[in-house]
């Protein structure tokens, strides 16, 4: 599962509305693909359908969406929004990642 923190929820919800989604109804698409420096790295995007081989769960009241495939890299994570000074905007906090890279953006296993 992945855990939405309530700043990343504000954020989603704000961002979402602004797309023309609904948060609680439409989902937040989570995945992994190759990239990055570190090898892998994050997608975020949203979606109002889901797939027969996504997984999909809700957390504070944010419905998520998951490849199968990036479920295994993403089990335990945390989402989080860093708005400060250094704004970094979306942060993977995941606890699989086993080196990242300056940015926060790509990881490797």
């Amino acid at each position: 599962m992945i855990s939405v923190s309530e700043t990343a929820k504000v954020k989603l919800a704000q961002l979402m509305s602004e797309e023309g989604y609904t948060i609680g109804k439409d989902f937040v698409r989570v995945g992994v693909k190759s990239g990055g420096c570190s090898g892998l790295s994050y997608d975020l995007k949203f979606d109002n359908q889901s797939v027969e081989t996504d997984k999909v769960f809700e957390a504070n009241n944010v419905k998520i969406a998951v490849d199968k495939k990036s479920f295994l890299y993403l089990v335990g994570t945390t989402l989080e929004f860093s708005g400060g000074l250094n704004g970094k905007g979306f942060v993977f906090n995941n606890p699989n990642a086993q080196r990242t890279c300056g940015c926060g953006e790509s990881f490797s296993l």
